[in-house]
């Protein structure tokens, strides 16, 4: 699975449209209203490399009222589990 973080710039009379939009769109699963530079951020999973151009340049960057995106791309995931397992020696 690939997961890409996309860093989505917007209309801000138009945040919570935009937002709503966007988390309807097929291979996106969270969609985050944030304060700083940025007004959105989308969480992408996708099976394919190719998946995240579809989603992101072919569908999201044409929502109406985004006005910007940066997609970054995950390496690794770290969560709260994983990272307790990983350091975990087995007692309990």
């Amino acid at each position: 699975m690939i997961t890409a973080i996309v860093f989505v710039k917007a209309d801000v009379a138009r945040i919570p449209e935009v937002a709503e939009a966007i988390a309807s769109l097929d291979g996106v699963s969270e969609v985050y209203s944030v304060t700083g530079q940025i007004d959105l951020i989308a969480l992408v999973r996708v099976r394919e490399h190719e998946d995240v151009a579809s989603v992101v340049a072919d569908r999201l960057n044409k929502v109406d009222g985004v006005t910007e995106t940066e997609t970054h791309i995950a390496f690794r995931t770290y969560s709260r589990h994983d990272l307790e397992a990983a350091f975990s020696i087995g007692l309990d």
